[in-house]
């Protein structure tokens, strides 16, 4: 039997790029795949593809950063589907600028998208979970949420991206925690991929070979979704992947580092001195992207 045989799941931003490549990846595992993007043309297309090959796919065109419109994008599936297994919140978008130049739209796009799309229809589907999990339905819910080395380590020239995609880390593993009474596992993802959002700023670092593995395809990142997305991830929940070409690596949060305690209210004389001493004992965290 498929990993994922009969498995309902909602990919945002699934149009093209790595969303598509999973809703492909899903389907072919034997789910039921809700695609999601707000291009229509592109949502459809998948569909006509992964129905054409003989799976279950329906398409859908919500605004994410809308909670009204993201609620309905559950409805369809549950509608259509009569259940739902699986969320993944892929869809994103960029407007670089260095800070000192960002305006407040380019901001507020970019969270909305990332963030405020990643809330809205997990709300929902979690509102779902817990209301069947109270009812006595046995559960296996899952959330794949999408952050970003950017998000990790912060990249130049996107602070409204690092920002959203930091939130979105932390935002997991409070989800993580909170669900998993219901039933529900929460893990997110970092990929390194070619999709149309890296193609301006890395295309030629990842540019399709003539020759070998493509490293940074797409297609490399949607086998761990899949197996996130199935029942034998029910062990895993709150972690933070990196994924590219075939590198498969889990990511170290923040931690409480060296410390040094007086016992006392510091004097403000003391503080310099106080803090060579610990920067001298931690871990270096990695750069900043472009820094």
């Amino acid at each position: 039997m498929n990993i994922c045989e009969n498995r309902v799941v909602i990919i945002t931003g699934a149009g093209a790029g790595l969303g598509r490549c999973y809703a492909l990846a899903f389907a072919e595992a034997g789910a039921r795949v809700l695609v999601n993007d707000i291009n229509r043309a592109a949502a459809d297309a998948v569909v006509t593809q992964i129905s054409g090959q003989g799976g279950s796919a329906v398409a859908n065109s919500d605004d994410i950063t809308d909670y009204e419109a993201a609620g309905r994008i559950v409805r369809q599936a549950l509608e259509c589907f009569g259940d739902l297994h699986v969320l993944v919140n892929n869809a994103g978008i960029c407007r670089d600028r260095m800070f000192s130049s960002l305006s407040e739209a380019d901001w507020d796009q970019v969270v909305a998208v990332h963030l405020k799309g990643h809330f809205c229809i997990a709300s929902h589907a979690a509102r779902y979970w817990r209301d069947r999990a109270k009812a006595g339905v046995a559960v296996s819910g899952r959330i794949i949420n999408t952050s970003s080395g950017a998000g990790l380590q912060g990249s130049v020239g996107q602070s409204n991206y690092a920002a959203a995609k930091g939130g979105i880390a932390s935002l997991t593993l409070v989800q993580a925690a909170e669900l998993q009474r219901y039933g529900v596992t929460v893990n997110a993802l970092a990929p390194a991929a070619r999709t149309g959002m890296t193609e301006q700023v890395f295309a030629e670092v990842m540019k399709k070979p003539e020759a070998g593995f493509d490293h940074f395809a797409p297609e490399n990142v949607a086998p761990l979704v899949v197996w996130l997305g199935s029942e034998e991830s029910a062990g895993v929940s709150g972690q933070m992947f990196e994924i590219e070409g075939g590198k498969l690596a889990l990511a170290e949060g923040w931690r409480s580092g060296p410390s040094l305690d007086r016992q006392a209210r510091w004097e403000v004389t003391q503080i310099g001195a106080a803090v060579a001493q610990l920067l001298e004992q931690r871990a270096p965290a990695q750069k900043v992207y472009g820094s």
